[in-house]
This record gives C-alpha cells, sequence and structure tokens, in this order.
C-alpha cells in the first residue's frame, strides 16, 4: 500500500520535472524558439500526473483525518481503563480478589470506546473479542448539553413569564417596569446499574476482563440511559424525559396534503416560534427510512441518495434515528439550549466475590453504575407529535 510519505515524494519529483521543463521553455522563448509539440506533450502528460498525485495526497490526508477523529491517540475504553488500573493490579497480584468477600471498585469516566488487547494477563487460546448481539446505535446524549454535578438533586429558576413593557419614552418621562416570573424546579440524581456473573479465571484473562466491561455491562447501561432521557416517566425513581415533557406539536400554518417532511418543517417551525431555533430531529428508523425512499414522478429519490456518505438530515438540521422512538411519532427541538445533562458519576466498575455460592463456585460478580440527572428547562423548545 502507497503511504502518505511516498506520494507526496513523487508530487515533488513531478513538481521538480515541471519547473525544469518550463525554465527550459522560457530560455527558448526568449530566444524566438516555439515551444516543440513533443515538449508540449510531455509537459500536459506532467502536469495530468501532478493532478492525480495531488488528489491522492488529498484523499490521504483526509483519511488520516478521519481516523483521528475517530481514533483519538491515547483514548482508552472503560474495560481497559480498569484492568489496567494500577489498584487493580496490586489487588490481583495479592490474590486479594480471591478470597471470600473481597471486593474492588474503581470510579472511571467512561471514554470512547475503543477496543485494543493491552497483552496484558494470561494469554488463553481463544479467538479475539466477543461475538455479540446487534446493538443499537445510542445518539440522544450526544444532541444533549453536557453538565456535572457533586449533589444528590438539581435544583434551579425556571422562567414562567415574562412581561414585556419595553417602549419609546419621551424626554424627562417616566420609563416603564417589565416583569419576570421565576419557580423554582429540581430534577433528582438517579442510578442506573447492572451486574454479570463471570469466572474467577477472568480475573487472569486482562483482554477477556475487558471486553466484558465494554461490550455488555457499558453497552446495556448506556441502552438504558437512552430510553430514559427521551422518554423517561418522570415517575418514582425515574427521569423526566424530553418527550414527556415536550410540547405537543400544533400545526402553526395550515398546509393542504401535508406529507411526512412538511409535518417535520412545520415542527421546526413551532419551535421556531417559540424563540427556540431546533437543532435536531429524533425519528424511528423505520419512518426516516419511509422519507429517505420517497421518489418523484420521475422515480429519482427527493431525499435519499443510494450512494451517499452524508449524515442524515432534513431542513439543515441533523436527523438522529434511535428505536427509543415509537414508530409514526417525532420529537423536534433546540436540544442544547432546552435540556442538559448533569452526570454525578460517570461509571464505577466494581468486583466482588461477596457471598459463600460465587466463592466456592469459582464466581465473581462484575457490577457496573452511573448517576445522572437530566433537566428540560425549557419544555417548549420541543414539539412531539404524530406522523399520520
Amino acid at each position: 500500500m502507497t503511504t502518505e510519505i511516498e506520494v507526496k515524494q513523487e508530487l515533488a519529483k513531478i513538481n521538480d520535472s515541471l519547473k525544469e521543463h518550463a525554465e527550459k521553455a522560457m530560455a527558448e522563448a526568449r530566444k524566438g524558439v516555439d515551444m516543440s509539440a513533443a515538449v508540449k506533450q510531455v509537459v500536459d502528460e506532467l502536469l495530468i500526473k501532478y493532478a492525480d498525485t495531488a488528489a491522492q495526497v488529498v484523499d490521504l490526508e483526509q483519511k488520516a483525518a478521519r481516523r483521528q477523529t475517530e481514533h483519538p491517540q491515547g483514548a482508552k475504553s472503560l474495560g481497559q481503563q480498569f484492568v489496567e488500573n494500577d489498584s487493580f493490579k496490586k489487588a490481583h497480584e495479592s490474590g486479594e480478589m480471591r478470597r471470600k468477600g473481597g471486593r474492588f471498585s474503581v470510579d472511571i469516566e467512561a471514554k470512547a470506546i475503543i477496543t485494543t488487547n493491552t497483552g496484558a494477563g494470561v494469554l488463553a487460546d481463544r479467538q479475539p473479542g466477543i461475538i455479540t448481539q446487534p446493538q443499537r446505535r445510542l445518539t440522544v446524549r450526544d444532541l444533549v448539553a453536557p453538565g456535572r454535578t457533586a449533589s444528590n438533586m438539581i435544583t434551579y429558576m425556571k422562567e414562567t413569564g415574562f412581561t414585556n413593557n419595553a417602549a419609546l419614552v419621551a424626554e424627562g418621562a417616566r420609563k416603564p417596569e417589565s416583569t419576570l416570573t421565576l419557580a423554582q424546579s429540581t430534577a433528582p440524581v438517579v442510578k442506573i446499574a447492572h451486574f454479570m456473573k463471570a469466572s474467577t479465571e477472568i480475573l487472569d484473562d486482562f483482554p477477556a476482563l475487558q471486553s466484558y466491561i465494554d461490550e455488555r455491562l457499558t453497552y446495556g447501561l448506556r441502552l438504558i440511559e437512552e430510553g430514559q432521557l427521551l422518554k423517561g416517566s418522570g415517575v418514582g425513581n425515574n427521569l423526566n424525559g424530553i418527550y414527556t415533557q415536550a410540547s405537543a406539536f400544533v400545526a402553526p400554518i395550515t398546509i393542504a396534503g401535508a406529507t411526512h417532511i412538511d409535518t417535520l418543517r412545520l415542527a421546526l417551525l413551532q419551535a421556531e416560534l417559540a424563540e427556540y431555533p431546533s437543532d435536531g430531529l429524533v425519528l424511528h428508523p423505520s419512518n426516516w427510512a419511509a422519507i429517505e425512499l420517497l421518489k418523484d414522478t420521475t422515480g429519482q429519490y427527493i431525499i435519499g441518495n443510494p450512494q451517499g456518505t452524508l449524515s442524515p438530515s432534513l431542513w439543515g438540521r441533523p436527523v438522529v434515528t434511535t428505536q427509543a422512538m415509537s414508530v409514526a411519532t417525532f420529537l423536534a427541538g433546540a436540544f442544547r439550549m432546552g435540556a442538559q445533562i448533569f452526570d454525578r458519576l460517570l461509571a464505577s466498575v466494581a468486583i466482588a466475590t461477596e457471598n459463600e455460592d460465587d466463592f466456592v463456585m469459582n464466581l465473581v460478580a462484575i457490577l457496573i453504575e452511573e448517576r445522572l440527572a437530566l433537566v428540560v428547562n425549557r419544555p417548549e423548545a420541543f414539539v412531539k407529535g404524530a406522523l399520520a
């Protein structure tokens, strides 16, 4: 495979050759001698080759930039951070983890999942990785503004009324007074957690332990988190989800024979008229597929492009598809402006053998949990409705 350095070296050679021919042509021109047809052909071929090679350089640079963005150097998965933790290694070497009642936990900030084997631990004769079930692409958290908290409750002041009396004022006249009404609101910090049982041998097999944490435990946590962020009921130990609090869709203007695309545009308009320009749309994958497959009278796709590679978007806003949404429903809104996630505990992994059954059967419990709160401080920034 040709490397970026090799292509750049070839480009430099072509450039030098072009300069050499150009200098010769200029010298001949000063003598009144025209460039020969053979020389012109050589120069034309060099120009074509230069353009092709330059395009290769651009392509290689773009690929390198994408790799850097998708896999930043030094980023480690949750499982990798756990098995490389110094405290865990000491507990493992001392045999603490194999004693009955042994317990070990590490609080780790969850990073982008990039599974890379470290080579540590005892290498088993196994195929790398785990063959997992299909996993849903999680996206709702990425739409919402992030935040941190050190409390078990988020208290915030919410604007409930505003009377704007601003007006033109004559010289010496009294200025009008506007009023602002505020109300105190709260959002509790909730916990999401689950655990799995595994054999004690996994403590000696670091890549497998890392896979357990990354592939199943972390994914399971994020799956429930996404459903809560979007449709949590707000009752009991549930987040009050964005869709749950969103305003109902009421078309601001009437469009005869409105299509699904028209409905979504009107939802964006409703949020915009409430002074909250939307920055995203959330749909069930089936509904987005139906929109992408719409064709005009000539059979051409209106939105979709089978050969396209761009991310889904509609009316200039990104479209997020998730099965956490019900079929034939939608959510539009100003996610960054209207809501915020407050992480109390990003991720905590614990391993323990605290009961007799686990101890005598060589089993350990691997637990993962997180704590977070969701504040939807501007419900009117979100519009929900049905796609008829």
